[in-house]
Parts: structure tokens; sequence; C-alpha cells
């Protein structure tokens, strides 16, 4: 049972959806201040010195819909400028390597490619036991 776990940990999916949880969740702080440093004053910027503000209320409990309309430009001036500043030239430079302008990241070090033989090596033989390590 304990081994069936280790092996559910140690794949490569669960430890990179890890890594991508913790990078996501520290993009996120990124990405908010990004909002609160240059999206709301340049929300404010273009309003003349004033956000969307607006409330109605229901039955005594207040619907702020002003607030919404400041989250959707502060969205969609977040979403240009990671598409613009992130996604596109990303995509460029995948074209490039594609394309052979760009060359390819350099293989590993012989010291990386070695240990990497015997990291492979080892997983080989821990799931084809030897005559020694079978129990009859």
């Amino acid at each position: 049972m304990l081994k069936g776990f280790k092996d559910f940990i140690m794949r490569g999916n669960v430890v990179e959806l890890a890594v991508g949880v913790v990078i996501g969740a520290a993009f996120n702080g990124l990405v908010t201040q990004l909002t609160k440093s240059f999206l709301e004053p340049l929300i404010k910027l273009l309003s003349g010195g004033k956000t969307v503000s607006g409330t109605f209320k229901v039955r005594e409990v207040i619907f702020d819909w002003g607030a919404f309309i400041n989250a959707v430009f502060a969205f969609i001036l977040t979403a240009a400028a990671l598409y613009f500043l992130i996604v596109l030239p990303m995509n460029k430079i995948a074209e490039r390597r594609a394309r052979g302008e760009e060359p390819e990241p350099k293989a590993p070090a012989d010291d990386v490619r070695l240990l990497q033989e015997i990291r492979d090596i080892l997983l080989a033989q821990s799931h084809n036991p030897g005559p020694q390590d079978r129990r009859y």
C-alpha cells in the first residue's frame, strides 16, 4: 500500500501539478499588484479620476454593480497585458524555434546526463527485481 502511494507521489504529473499550483499562487500576487499599481490608476485616468460606481437596493440588500464593472475592466486590461507581454512573445519564440531561427536549448552537461542515466538504471532495477530480490 505504501509503495503504491510512493509511486503515485513520485509521478511527474503530481510533482508538476504541485509546482504549477505554487507558481500560480505567486503569479496571483503578481497580477494583483499589477492591477492595483497600474490598471486601477489607468481606469481612473481614463474615467476622469473616478471609478464606475453605482448600487441599487432590493429589500434592503445592496447590489454593487459598479464594483462588478470595475472588476470587468480590470480583468480585460490584465488579460490584455498578460497576452501582449507574456503569451505573444512566448509564441513568437516557439515559432522561431520551429523554423530553426533560434537555437534549441543546449543539451544537459555530462554530469547531469550521467546522473540521468544512473536514475534510469535504478528505476529499471526497481521495476524489474533481480533473482536475489524476489520473495518466494
